[in-house]
């Protein structure tokens, strides 16, 4: 008797050491994070990765991550973001305005964060910046006058300007509060606006044909549109040409004359650190939208150049960063 009982403690023992407690059980729960990207996999990887790394989250160890690239196809989006429904990720983050569109048609459960998106309470992602309400919260990348800046910055390169194009994309949402606000301004500057929308970088051909028919002094890009085609066209046609953006430097270093923005990199610290407060049980509705600080003008100085352009010592001596 004595003897299966002593059998039957060592076997009740055996179990109680094997089976952890439920608490731990769900504390050895990975959590998973989806991060939806237009474009840029590589350079958001690493600056996420390191954000991460901030709050003590790392990649591999006691957070899961999952990168997803449309490739710079605004229709693959909800299809990806679809996707991380699928696999019950934690937490979406998502860079670009349309991304975070498509994240927030995917699901209104998950929390998304923002890395950033551009006029959020424009563009309807938020209900406002203080109270953002339903699940997405985040970074957002401009404030209300930044139209105004790129339009005053062209300017002050090409003071003759009487006419600027606007490169807009149809179906990004935030193309309508980013061509308002250089409207807006375009009054205070004294020069017309001419707006090109199209719908993607297949119909550059035909935008820039155009933008040379209304013979537009300069040009104003959206930054979904940014690329080195963009770049090399307005080149072509001799046209001084900005924009701004969540990667301040790359419009720039593709041959673009300037970019003004914030620092690409703090977006996505900033969004680890909304990542690492809803794992932590905070709510997005409850988590107010950040805005950028900081702002840095880049300039191509080997693209002046060739436009034959004399760069005032005023933004020389307030850029950020010269291409030489």
């Amino acid at each position: 008797m004595r003897l299966r009982l002593l059998r039957a403690l060592i076997i009740l023992a055996s179990i109680i050491l094997v089976v952890p407690p439920a608490s731990e059980a769900q504390q050895a729960k990975v959590p998973r994070i989806g991060v939806l990207l237009l474009a840029d996999l590589e350079f958001v990887q690493s600056s996420f990765r390191e954000g991460l790394g901030d709050v003590g989250l790392i990649e591999g160890q006691n957070i899961l991550v999952e990168y997803r690239s449309a490739a710079g196809q605004v229709d693959r989006l909800t299809d990806l973001a679809v996707d991380f429904v699928r696999l019950k990720v934690d937490v979406i983050v998502a860079r670009s305005t349309p991304a975070v569109q498509a994240a927030k048609r995917a699901t209104t459960e998950i929390p998304i964060v923002m890395a950033p998106a551009g006029d959020p309470v424009g563009t309807g992602l938020v209900a406002s910046l203080g109270r953002p309400g339903g699940n997405v919260t985040g970074v957002s990348t401009i404030g209300a006058d930044l139209g105004g800046k790129l339009l005053q910055l062209i300017r002050e390169v090409r003071p003759s300007i009487t006419n600027v194009a606007v490169l807009v994309h149809r179906t990004d949402p935030f193309a309508r509060p980013f061509l308002e606000q250089i409207k807006s301004a375009s009054g205070r500057v004294g020069v017309d606006i001419r707006a090109v929308v199209i719908g993607g970088a297949d119909e550059f051909d035909s935008a820039f044909t155009a933008i040379a028919r209304e013979r537009a002094g300069a040009l104003i890009i959206q930054p979904i549109l940014a690329t080195k085609r963009a770049a090399d066209l307005a080149l072509k046609q001799r046209l001084p040409s900005i924009t701004t953006g969540v990667s301040v430097r790359a419009f720039p270093e593709l041959g673009g004359l300037m970019s003004y923005g914030a620092n690409p990199a703090e977006y996505y610290r900033r969004a680890a650190v909304y990542v690492d407060k809803i794992l932590k049980g905070s709510k997005p509705a409850d988590l107010p939208v950040e805005q950028p600080t900081n702002f840095e003008l880049v300039i191509n100085m080997k693209t002046a150049q060739t436009l034959g352009l004399t760069i005032p010592p005023s933004l020389l001596l307030s850029a950020g960063h010269l291409i030489q």
